[in-house]
């Protein structure tokens, strides 16, 4: 699902990552940390279930970001991930606009189910390509 308020420059759009998404991640990436992919080990950490990697997730905002700004340059983001995102929960991807900063554009990841950010950061734009 997609949402957009064009006129407050804030777009959304949700997204339910799956187990599956974690394998092929790790498969790509090497990361294959068991805390990812490993739904037995999983269970036993405070987490309860496999958590997501955090660059995964950014993957997921990079390529919405592309898709909202086409041919703006990617220069640089900040990203941090103070909650786990878990499989087979939705997640609501967020991007705002600031008026007083054109070329910065607001994210945040949060879990639909309690509102809790697995993502937050900033990603600035260059000029168009």
């Amino acid at each position: 699902m997609t949402t957009a308020d064009e006129a407050q420059g804030t777009h959304s759009f949700t997204w339910i990552p799956r187990q599956a998404d974690f394998d092929a991640f790790a498969d790509l990436s090497g990361d294959d940390n068991p805390i990812h992919v490993d739904p037995a080990f999983s269970a036993r950490t405070r987490f309860g279930r496999t958590v997501s990697h955090g660059m995964l997730l950014y993957t997921r905002v990079f390529a919405r970001l592309q898709a909202l700004y086409p041919g703006r340059a990617h220069r640089v983001q900040t990203l941090m991930f103070p909650n786990p995102a878990y499989a087979d929960e939705e997640l609501t991807i967020s991007f705002s606009e600031n008026p007083q900063q054109p070329d910065r554009i607001l994210i945040e990841v949060a879990r639909s189910a309690d509102g809790a950010v697995t993502l937050s950061g900033t990603c600035d734009l260059g000029e168009r390509r």
